[in-house]
């Protein structure tokens, strides 16, 4: 078995509105000093593969073909 952590974030450049939102809202609760807030996405998957090699490369394309979209996108595939 092994455990995976994916994290996905928006690309530098790519507008963020909800991190925007957050950004403000907690502007709006007293928390001062905040400068940016960005959002993103976080799976955890296991996999029942003993393969290391061949679970990073099926995490990579499962988040090539559905859980990123790579366009605007970018992850980190983290193995524990």
């Amino acid at each position: 078995m092994i455990k995976a952590r994916i994290t996905v974030t928006l690309k530098n450049g790519v507008l963020d509105p909800q991190g925007k939102a957050i950004e403000h809202a907690l502007s709006g609760m007293g928390f001062d000093g905040v400068g940016l807030v960005r959002q993103g996405k976080v799976f955890d998957v296991e996999l029942s593969e003993s393969d290391k090699a061949k679970a990073e490369a099926d995490l990579k394309a499962m988040c090539d073909k559905l859980l990123a979209n790579t366009v605007i996108e970018n992850y980190a595939v983290e193995i524990a």
